[in-house]
This record gives C-alpha cells, structure tokens and sequence, in this order.
C-alpha cells in the first residue's frame, strides 16, 4: 500500500511537470520552434534549445561542429560519465575549474523543485538562479491565507521536509531530465 501511495505520487508528478518544463523553457527563451509539450521525439538533441540545455558544459553547444557531432555521437562529442549537462548549473554555464559551483541550482531545476514539494503556482515566482535553501522555508507556515481561509498543505509540509535534501534534489533531477528530454541515442 505505501509502494502503491509512493508510485502515485511519482505520476502526479510527472503529470504536473508534463506542460510546466516546455512551458517554462518556451517563456524563458522563446525557441523556433516552441517546445511541444506533447511530442517528445522532437525534443532531446534534436532541438536546439533542449540541446543547448543538455550539452555537457565541456562542449559548446553554439559552435555547428561540436552541435552536429553530439547529434552524430562522433568521437569527442559524446557525454560520459562525468560529463555534466548545462541545465544543472546556475546561469546554465559552468566554472570548469571547479564544476561544483552552481551545480543543481539551475531556475529550471529550482522550479520543478517549487512545482513538485510546494506549489505549481509558486514555481512561475522565481525571478533567477536561487539555490532553493528558502523555498521550504518559506512556505513551511502558511497554513492560512491573509483572509483567514485555510490553505491547503503542500507535499513538503506534508512530508515534514523541512530542508532541501541531495534526495530530494535527485528526485527533481529525475522528473525533468528522463520525463522531459527524450535524448537520442543511435539505433
């Protein structure tokens, strides 16, 4: 019964973040083509700003070489093990001396963060980069509205999450990148 509660959950989840990712990606930086929230196949590296987002922060997505050899899976231009992709550093650049500054503090990251333990709603109000410490925080006491209504309780109250956990981050980091990006692979 509790595998059953914790299966669900993880499919509200991936319902709730289905429309939000595009949606959040196509209002930052308004693609051509917008990201269909639907068709997965042309996502991945085949599009460019998903590419863009995915591209191991050691490559440079903007040069035509490096973006047709990840997509060919040529020789220097494939991710391993210890490639990081764009979209898990703040400002969606890295500091290749030191690869964990920044590292899972993206906007996008720190919005299905918000989406996912506090509120869709409160994920459209993040104004940048922010490593994510005040959003449980935050939000922990708001059990009433300024009129006085009651509010309903999110995941991480719920949970009693009361701090940002390498868990919890993880589990993010799953939904969006292995619900959202389909990622090509040769055949």
């Amino acid at each position: 019964q509790l595998r059953h509660g914790a299966n669900s959950a993880q499919g509200d989840d991936t319902s709730k973040l289905k429309t939000l990712v595009p949606d959040w990606i196509n209002r930052e930086w308004r693609p051509d083509p917008m990201i269909d929230p639907v068709d997965k196949p042309c996502r991945g590296f085949a599009h460019d700003m998903c590419g863009r987002l995915l591209c191991p922060t050691e490559l440079d997505w903007n040069d035509p070489i490096i973006r047709a050899g990840i997509r060919d899976c040529a020789d220097g231009c494939i991710m391993m093990e210890m490639s990081w992709p764009a979209s898990l550093y703040a400002g969606y650049t890295t500091n290749q001396n030191n690869l964990e500054v920044g590292l899972f503090k993206s906007k996008l990251l720190v919005q299905a963060f918000k989406a996912i333990f506090t509120s869709p709603s409160l994920a459209k109000d993040i104004a940048g980069d922010d490593d994510g410490a005040n959003i449980i925080e935050n939000n922990r006491h708001a059990t009433k509205d300024p009129s006085g209504k009651k509010v309903k309780m999110h995941v991480a109250q719920i949970i009693k999450m009361h701090k940002v956990s390498p868990r919890s981050i993880m589990y993010v980091l799953c939904q969006v990148s292995s619900r959202f990006f389909h990622v090509l692979t040769r055949h």
